[in-house]
C-alpha cells in the first residue's frame, strides 16, 4: 500500500498543472480563511466613498463597490462562501450518484431501467436552467442553492459509477464474494465501491468546479442568498456600473476563474496519477 501511495505522488508530483492547481487552491483556501481574520466586522460595512478604483485609496487595495463597500473584504469572504457551496453541493451530489449509479449497475433489470430512466428525467433539463427553477421555487438560501446544484449534478456521475459497476460484475472476486454468501450491501461496500472510487472522486472533484461556476450564475441572477456575500453576488452588483467601473466584475469573476481553472487542472493531475496510461491513449 506504501509503494502504491509513493507511486500516485510521484507521478502527481510531476503533472507541473496540477502542482500549480494545488498552490492555487492553497491560495483560495488561504482566502477564505484569512477573511473573517482581517475583516471581522464583515464584507457588508459601508466603509468610503462608492466607486473608488483599486490603487485611488491606500486604504481600500481593491477599491469600493457602489455602495462603499470594501471589495477586499467581499473578495476573501466570498471564497469562503464559494468553497463552502461547491464542497457540500459537491458531497450531496456524489453521495446521490453513487447510490443511484451503485444499486442501478447491480440489480440491473427493471431496477435498472427505473433508475436511469430517472436520471435521464434529470438530464434533459440544461442543468443552470434547472437549478434556477428549483431556487426560484423556494426562498433563495444557501440551503435552496446547495440542494439545487446538487440535484443537477449527480446525473453524470450515477451513469459513470453504473458503467464502472456493470465492468466489475464479471470478475472473480465479485462472483467469489457471491459464492461466499456475502450480502449485497456487503459485497457493493468491501468489493465493489473500493474497484470504482477512483473515477468517482476525479469526477467529484471536477465537479466542485462547476458547482462553483452554477452558485456565481445563480447569485448574478439575484437568486443568491442575499445574507452572504458571494463572487457571483458581486458580480452581480457590478453589472449595473459595468462601462463605467468594470473592475468590480472583473476582480471576483478573475476569482471564479482562477478556482475553476485551479480545481479543473487537479482533477486532470488525479485522472493522471490514477490512470498512468490515460496518457498515452
Amino acid at each position: 500500500m506504501s509503494a502504491v501511495r509513493n507511486s500516485f505522488f510521484r507521478r502527481f508530483s510531476r503533472n507541473l498543472p496540477a502542482v500549480a492547481g494545488v498552490l492555487l487552491i492553497l491560495v483560495i483556501t488561504g482566502m477564505a480563511i484569512a477573511g473573517p481574520i482581517f475583516y471581522p466586522a464583515g464584507p457588508w460595512k459601508l466603509v468610503g466613498r462608492p466607486l473608488l478604483w483599486p490603487g485611488e485609496d491606500a486604504r481600500f487595495l481593491l477599491g469600493t463597490d457602489v455602495l462603499g463597500r470594501d471589495l477586499m473584504a467581499g473578495l476573501l469572504h466570498g471564497a469562503r462562501v464559494s468553497l463552502m457551496i461547491g464542497i457540500s453541493a459537491t458531497v450531496a451530489a456524489t453521495l446521490i450518484g453513487t447510490v443511484i449509479g451503485a444499486a442501478a449497475g447491480y440489480f440491473g433489470g427493471w431496477v435498472d431501467r427505473l433508475l436511469m430512466g430517472l436520471t435521464e428525467i434529470f438530464q434533459t433539463t440544461p442543468p443552470f436552467v434547472l437549478a434556477v427553477v428549483v431556487v426560484a421555487a423556494f426562498k433563495p438560501s444557501m440551503a435552496s442553492i446547495v440542494t439545487a446544484i446538487s440535484l443537477v449534478s449527480w446525473p453524470p456521475l450515477a451513469r459513470l459509477v453504473r458503467a464502472q459497476f456493470l465492468q466489475l460484475m464479471p470478475q472473480e472476486f465479485v462472483l467469489a464474494g457471491v459464492v461466499m454468501g456475502m450480502s449485497n450491501l456487503r459485497l457493493i461496500v468491501t468489493q465493489l465501491l473500493p474497484n470504482a472510487l477512483t473515477p468517482i472522486i476525479v469526477s467529484s472533484s471536477l465537479m466542485i468546479a462547476t458547482a462553483i461556476l452554477l452558485e456565481a450564475g445563480l447569485s448574478f441572477l439575484g437568486l443568491g442568498d442575499p445574507n452572504v456575500m458571494s463572487w457571483g453576488y458581486i458580480i452581480g452588483v457590478g453589472r449595473e456600473v459595468l462601462r463605467t467601473h468594470w473592475y468590480i466584475i472583473t476582480i471576483p469573476g478573475l476569482a471564479v476563474l482562477f478556482s475553476v481553472l485551479a480545481i479543473n487542472l487537479v482533477g486532470e493531475g488525479l485522472n493522471d496519477a490514477f490512470n498512468p496510461r490515460s496518457r498515452s491513449r
